[in-house]
């Protein structure tokens, strides 16, 4: 009775439209899942996200599962998620995207799905890394170790989306590191971000990790931007 009150006077809404979900919906309403951008990259070994880090850095996988346009519905789900608080889009995505991704049977590949982290600073003043709730549904969905402990970030930088594509691959090299380990020799990390954009933060991300004896490389993103 409760419950119905709190949704009588404040109805969850769709975090693409606004619009009044219904109640078998959640976070989404079914219009916005069937009007969803899908790359479907995760079908293509040679997709726009791998050519990314051509030359750069190897990768055994990279794929984004949407397609990020400007002021378009994923546009207004990452915003939702990194700017408002709403981890629970993260979560959809990931169970989601994970359906996918156990098309190729990659899980049994992976060793641990390691976040790309904040710097402790930007932690505190948003309260919650906006990757983690994605990252640890893909884990969960694809039974492998969720682990936020590896890789940091040693360098605070402004927010990504506030800079042009130049200022994004500038100076951001050497802002990341890992905690080299024996356990953690010889393993495939699958890094999880939100947008892929250049590529800078996450070729920087796995040239930290490639720092670890043995280290594989894989990437997923959440979206990848238009260009």
């Amino acid at each position: 009775m409760f419950n119905f009150i709190i949704d009588l006077f404040f109805p969850k809404v769709c975090s693409g439209c606004h619009s009044v979900l219904m109640t078998n919906e959640m976070v989404l309403c079914t219009n916005c899942r069937h009007e969803m951008p899908l790359t479907q990259y995760y079908l293509d070994s040679n997709n726009q996200a791998v050519k990314k880090f051509y030359g750069k850095v190897d990768v055994e996988h990279a794929s984004a599962f949407l397609y990020f346009n400007k002021k378009g519905i994923v546009q207004e789900l990452i915003h939702n998620l990194k700017y408002k608080g709403h981890e629970e889009i993260g979560t959809v995505l990931g169970n989601w995207y994970a359906e996918d991704l156990k098309e190729l049977k990659l899980e049994n590949t992976f060793d641990a799905v390691i976040p790309v982290p904040l710097h402790p600073r930007k932690f505190k003043e948003r309260g919650y890394n906006q990757v983690t709730t994605f990252g640890k549904a893909l884990a969960e969905s694809l039974k492998i170790p969720f682990d936020d402990t590896v890789l940091y970030r040693k360098k605070y930088s402004k927010t990504q989306s506030k800079k042009n594509l130049l200022g994004r691959s500038e100076n951001i090299e050497n802002i990341f590191d890992v905690y080299v380990s024996e356990e953690n020799q010889n393993k495939h990390f699958l890094i999880v971000d939100d947008v892929l954009t250049t590529g800078a933060t996450l070729e920087a991300c796995s040239r930290a990790l490639l720092k670890i004896s043995g280290a594989k490389i894989s990437i997923v993103c959440m979206a990848m931007a238009n260009s």
